[in-house]
């Protein structure tokens, strides 16, 4: 694919694109890093910000809604919604419990050079699976991925990586705690 692109000026430039997408969105969300609840129950003058964007008020879980609202902040078309699952439609979806998926999407949404091994670029959003609610609760941005954790920024967490926390961390998790990686930047290509 790589070398299709190099070939072909479109495809070069919405690679371009996208990068510059994924680097805007980059931005956006280290710029919200040490942004904290107000008394701790979800709620505070940026956490209220995050929720309104999707329709809600304050008390609500806001993970997904802060994902949905840096993706908006950058023009990213996206489900305003702070339902963690949603983030994580058929379309969207680049890997899962620890496999690639076979798409062109998330052949683009993967780093050069790691496509055996899947590993997710910059700004894709990452989903945690908690059984004891038997769906995707908990969701944010990867910012970096090594060869056993991923760096990542997420609202409604803590020091602990708790899906109930407080503010918006940069975290370390490892790679086998994550379930899904969906990318809302790439564009899905005709076949």
């Amino acid at each position: 694919m790589e070398a299709r692109a190099a070939s072909n000026p479109d495809a070069a430039k919405m690679r371009r694109s996208e990068d510059s997408i994924r680097q805007q969105v980059k931005t956006s969300y280290d710029s919200q890093i040490g942004v904290r609840e107000a008394s701790g129950h979800n709620d505070g003058l940026q956490v209220e910000t995050y929720l309104r964007y999707t329709g809600l008020g304050k008390g609500n879980a806001w993970c997904a809604a802060f994902v949905c609202w840096v993706l908006g902040q950058t023009g990213v078309e996206n489900p305003k919604t702070a339902w963690a699952a949603s983030l994580f439609p058929n379309d969207k979806l680049i890997w899962k419990q620890g496999k690639l998926l076979a798409t062109r999407n998330a052949q683009r949404a993967t780093t050069k050079g790691s496509r055996a091994t899947g590993n997710a670029q910059l700004a894709t959003v990452f989903g945690l699976y908690f059984s004891s609610l038997k769906r995707i609760a908990h969701c944010g941005f990867i910012d970096q991925w090594g060869d056993q954790e991923v760096i990542t920024v997420e609202g409604n967490t803590n020091d602990s990586g708790s899906r109930e926390g407080d503010g918006v961390y940069r975290k370390r998790r490892p790679i086998k705690s994550l379930y899904a990686i969906a990318d809302w930047i790439g564009k899905e290509e005709k076949r």
